[in-house]
């Protein structure tokens, strides 16, 4: 049995909330710009971030850090390879997901 199946099996209940929906949200990197180079952005236009290619992406569940990984592409879409689970309260470790 697989953890998570494992983990519903002992919390009596808990398998009433496994279906509800979560917001997944994968933080690639963040910049500042001034709102004049933003007013510049046009199609074509790179923004470069504040991670480098080989650094773990964080993953959020409900806005809360629960993960970090790799970015994977998976039959020509992006995906993510979990390399780190965090404890629940690490939301402060890796600071806010975007709004």
């Amino acid at each position: 049995m697989p953890p998570a199946a494992e983990d519903t099996a002992k919390t009596p209940g808990l398998d009433l909330v496994m279906d509800i929906p979560v917001e997944i949200t994968v933080e690639l990197g963040e910049t500042q710009m001034s709102l004049r180079e933003v007013m510049q952005l046009a199609p074509g236009s790179v923004i470069e971030l504040n991670k480098k290619a080989d650094e773990p992406v964080n993953l959020y569940v409900n806005r809360k850090l629960v993960a970090q990984g790799e970015v994977v592409l998976v039959d020509n879409s992006l995906g993510i390879k979990i390399t780190t689970v965090t404890g629940a309260t690490s939301t402060a470790a890796g600071g806010t997901p975007p709004a």
